[in-house]
């Protein structure tokens, strides 16, 4: 006696019309570009950018059955050159066929291609022998060839919401066995699923497995974390604990303890948070607290980001170890965030001044004749490439020194020049 296959929940929940999805609306809703593509009749090559679980794979499935296309998946984890040929073989079998069927080519994780893999797709886009869909949770702009990108457009996908999630877990109670869930459980799972519909599916997979094996008619949230008190562990992602534990990182970054800043990164991974929400904070304390003191904070900030996203978790977790120890240990100056918030304090209650006439765009004779750009002193022709004594701010604004550089790091050579050209201005007033 045969038994039926079993499907994964986020399978069986995969919506099979655009009417079904949940989410998006921003591309899928009435009007929205690529609604439009789909009642357009005319499929065209994309790449679809986003995080996992948002929907990237359904789409492009639902294209395919939009335009009664045969579909074929590559993931590019695991494909390569072969896969692509293969790909190009049954597509010329279906344009040859008597149904003179089109071919949708859907490349998993595309980025993670190179640039030959991806050049090799070019000649059959453009002959139209298949379309290309391309997904990808990188920055297409960085990560995908830019004659591949020329020929594709991108649309990008973001997380789901808090309410969009909790209609997906009113469709799988709906239209599967899963138990009644009191409503403080269905909040814990949504806010652990950040986002992530496919995360969310198969948590409340296997929560229903462990409810069957426990006879559990309906799962509390004292029962949802003993049950997955590890993945679930020991803070709420937006709950006060997890914001105390990134504001006592933040300030022991600030406050120069690279061993402390070690403690609480670890205690925040080891809590779940997001490494790539902990290195979009990096890249914010490399700006706010560091600053011009050490300019070469940001840009390692940057790249222990970009090496976390190429390596994934836990190999990519040491460059944002490494990226916390240098932060708490460099020189502090928060001149630029200061400054920056005084000029925007500044403009907001302002009025609106005139850009002073030597300072003005002249691209016409007659904006010339005007007198746009006239006695406009060209730095580089100065001496030092300084113009001293020249005016730069609107007629009549009080000259303020907004940034006011700390006598840390490089920010004590960045006053020392400023010092200078401050006397060289005075002696030319």
């Amino acid at each position: 006696m045969s038994h039926p296959k079993h499907q994964p929940l986020a399978e069986l929940l995969r919506p099979t019309t655009l009417g079904e999805v949940i989410g998006q609306q921003h591309l899928l809703g009435e009007g929205m570009a690529l609604r439009l593509a789909f009642e357009s009749g005319q499929p065209h090559s994309c790449i679809l950018w986003g995080p996992p679980g948002v929907g990237k794979t359904t789409i492009a499935r639902l294209m395919a059955h939009a335009f009664d296309a045969q579909f074929i998946t590559i993931s590019a984890v695991l494909g390569g050159i072969k896969e692509i040929r293969e790909a190009v073989e049954l597509a010329l079998q279906a344009r040859d066929s008597l149904e003179q069927r089109r071919t949708m080519v859907f490349v998993d994780e595309v980025h993670r291609f190179n640039k030959s893999q991806q050049d090799a797709f070019l000649p059959h886009v453009e002959s139209g022998l298949f379309t290309f869909i391309g997904a990808t949770t990188e920055n297409p702009s960085f990560e995908v060839n830019s004659a591949l990108l020329s020929r594709a457009a991108v649309y990008v996908l973001q997380p789901l919401d808090a309410e969009s999630l909790g209609h997906i877990v009113a469709r799988a109670q709906a239209q599967s066995a899963l138990p009644a869930i009191e409503t403080v459980a269905i909040n814990r799972l949504i806010e652990y699923a950040d986002g992530d519909a496919r995360r969310l599916l198969n948590t409340l997979e296997t929560l229903a497995v462990a409810a069957r094996q426990e006879q559990v008619a309906e799962v509390s949230d004292a029962w949802l974390l003993k049950v997955l008190g590890e993945r679930m562990r020991r803070y709420d992602k937006g709950g006060e604990q997890f914001y105390d534990t990134i504001s006592a990182l933040h300030k022991s970054v600030r406050g120069s303890d690279p061993d402390a800043a070690l403690y609480w990164f670890a205690r925040m991974l080891d809590g779940g948070a997001d490494p790539r929400y902990m290195a979009r904070r990096f890249i914010r304390m490399a700006a706010e607290d560091i600053g011009l003191a050490d300019p070469r904070a940001l840009r390692l900030a940057l790249d222990a980001s970009e090496v976390y996203e190429r390596l994934g978790s836990p190999e990519g977790e040491l460059a944002l170890a490494e990226c916390v120890v240098y932060l708490a240990v460099a020189p502090k100056s928060n001149a630029v965030y200061k400054a920056f918030n005084e000029v925007k304090a500044f403009v907001k209650k302002d009025g609106t001044r005139p850009v002073p006439m030597h300072l003005r765009n002249a691209p016409t004779a007659l904006m010339k004749a005007l007198d746009y750009g006239k006695g406009y002193r060209y730095a580089h022709d100065e001496d030092d490439a300084f113009a001293a004594g020249e005016h730069y701010l609107p007629e009549g604004m009080p000259r303020t020194a907004f940034y006011r550089p700390v006598e840390r790091g490089l920010e004590i050579r960045i006053a020392e020049k400023l010092r200078n050209l401050q006397e060289r201005n005075q002696r030319k007033d």
